[in-house]
């Protein structure tokens, strides 16, 4: 049962890989027919719901994408389970197909463009795709059937006819069964078991709408609305229906099966949770913090090159917190915010002065609710014995800081000329780390006596950069010359002209409070220099650099 399991793992993991590609596309449109078979109680739901160009999208894909270690399935391959068989040609033939767009389309059945769905009715995962040929999907199951010698069984619902794949071995009081069912050119995907009620498969396959539904709801409007996204896609993680689950017996889909499936295992862990008191008061902070959402800001993609920008946001309505992280807010610089020309940069902006006000301030509200929950009421204990004013005295000593910020522009290897020995070594390094701050001379003044190699170091005020390379001595083949400066409020060390240039811009920059966190990462600026080393030395690259 373990190596089916093993690889019903490796098809859901490819089948989820391909439901997140396919996170993007046009027109949220509230009137599809499958949203009206979501309920709007889902805990998770994700959608594409306008034609995503997957064939492009295939295409785009690098080659370390595409391809897998030969040995990847020989364990599975070698078991006598017919279902772990079934679930390795499949496997197979998924990864196969990924050789190039028009195969992936022509292997499973697709048009160029497709939309796809996944959410979940409880516990019951469903996912939904369209099929322009669906042929194609029932071919691919004939295959992994004949190549396995496990078989499925024709159901019928409602006049709907399914596949079933019986998981389970037999003899299992729960049999769990994998279902395929096809039409009006829809394919679904999901699962069944004794436990849940008849109709939960009947709102799989789509037989039933369902009231309320997310089409009724308006949540995905209001999601795109709230957070700007694209009426591409969008996705929630619904926190106040997971809260239902745990703390209520029937308050929602999830939670009844949650009960049903407690009550066969003759034990509820759940039991401090399911209290009154438990309930109101964990739905009070999932009222406060209400969903994870996401969805795609922009898209572009095509045969060469794929672009999509996404974002992650966690919902809150807690002021205090909100207002602490407002009040945190540091200075992130320019070259960071604006980093297309960096190989790697990082700001991480913080008011130093405001950390532990802040921190206090969302510490104290915490531990202020008298709560009758008792799992509340140990942690707010545990809380209690922790104080976040005590770190007011390792940050007192960098009061007016106001962030840290670094990016790499440019780094390369040394060349080795035709026939010549010896191993390439890095030839040189364009980079920057600053800290912003109120008056960072005094700051550096404050750390000379900690770090005695500075000790003689004066920072000339006018910005002047003092050469660092006798205090920090690295080989002179590396092209790395060290230098410190003081830029306007800010604190620079660096090497290399875009740097240089970099750190005097920086020098006009005022301390706004203009962000908390920013990182980017340029791969193909990151891979450049190792692939000429490579073709320097002649060493065959790992297929992840492919």
């Amino acid at each position: 049962m373990k190596k089916i399991l093993i690889a019903a793992a490796v098809v859901a993991v490819g089948a989820g890989g391909y439901w997140f590609s396919q996170q993007s596309g046009g027109e949220a449109s509230q009137s599809n027919e499958v949203l009206a078979s979501v309920p709007a109680d889902t805990p998770i739901f994700s959608g594409q719901l306008t034609p995503f160009p997957i064939k492009s999208y295939i295409n785009s894909l690098s080659q370390s994408y595409k391809t897998y270690p030969e040995d990847m399935f020989a364990e599975l391959e070698q078991s006598d389970d017919a279902k772990a068989k079934f679930f390795v040609s499949l496997s197979r033939t998924y990864m196969d197909s990924m050789e190039s767009g028009q195969q992936f389309v022509t292997t499973f059945g697709l048009a160029d463009e497709v939309r796809s769905y996944f959410y979940t009715l409880g516990l019951l995962p469903v996912l939904k795709l369209d099929v322009e040929k669906p042929e194609a999907i029932w071919a691919l199951l004939d295959k992994a059937e004949k190549d396995s010698g496990f078989s499925h069984q024709m159901k019928t619902l409602k006049g709907l006819s399914y596949r079933s794949y019986t998981l389970t071995d037999a003899g299992d009081a729960e049999p769990i069964e994998l279902v395929f069912s096809q039409q009006d050119g829809l394919l679904t995907i999901t699962l069944n078991a004794s436990i849940l009620a008849e109709e939960t498969l009947e709102t799989a396959l789509g037989i039933n709408p369902v009231t309320p539904s997310l089409a009724d709801s308006k949540i995905l409007q209001d999601i795109i609305k709230t957070h700007g996204f694209s009426d591409a896609a969008v996705g929630f993680i619904n926190h106040q229906e997971l809260v239902k689950a745990i703390t209520t017996k029937d308050g929602n889909q999830l939670a009844r099966q949650v009960t049903a499936i407690l009550a066969q295992e003759g034990e509820d862990p759940l039991l401090e949770l399911r209290t009154p008191e438990c309930h109101s008061e964990f739905t009070a902070i999932a009222a406060n913090w209400p969903r994870t959402v996401f969805g795609l800001n922009s898209i572009s993609i095509g045969d060469q090159e794929t672009s999509l920008d996404f974002s992650t946001v966690i919902e809150s309505k807690n002021q205090t917190f909100l207002n602490a992280l407002k009040s945190m807010r540091g200075f992130i610089p320019d070259y960071v915010k604006n980093s297309r020309d960096s190989v790697f940069s990082m700001g991480l902006g913080i008011e130093l002065n405001q950390l532990v006000p802040s921190l206090t301030a969302v510490w104290d509200e915490m531990l202020q609710p008298q709560y009758q929950c008792q799992i509340l009421q140990e942690f707010q204990q545990e809380m209690s014995g922790q104080n976040p004013a005590m770190l007011g005295m390792f940050t007192g000593m960098a009061n007016g800081v106001r962030g840290v910020s670094a990016a790499l522009f440019d780094y390369k290897f040394t060349e080795l000329a035709a026939g010549a020995q010896g191993e390439p070594s890095l030839e040189s390094v364009d980079a920057i780390i600053s800290l912003s701050a109120d008056n960072p001379s005094i700051l550096f003044n404050m750390v000379k006596p900690f770090a005695p190699g500075l000790a003689n170091i004066q920072l000339p005020q006018d910005g002047s950069p003092v050469d660092l390379s006798q205090l920090l001595p690295l080989p002179p083949e590396y092209g790395i010359s060290p230098k410190l400066a003081l830029k306007g409020k800010h604190l620079v060390l660096y090497t290399g002209d875009k740097a240089e240039a970099v750190a005097n811009k920086l020098a006009d920059e005022k301390l706004d409070n203009n962000g908390l966190y920013s990182v980017y990462l340029d791969y193909s600026k990151v891979f450049a220099p190792i692939l000429s080393l490579a073709e320097m030395t002649g060493e065959p690259l790992p297929e992840e650099f492919l």
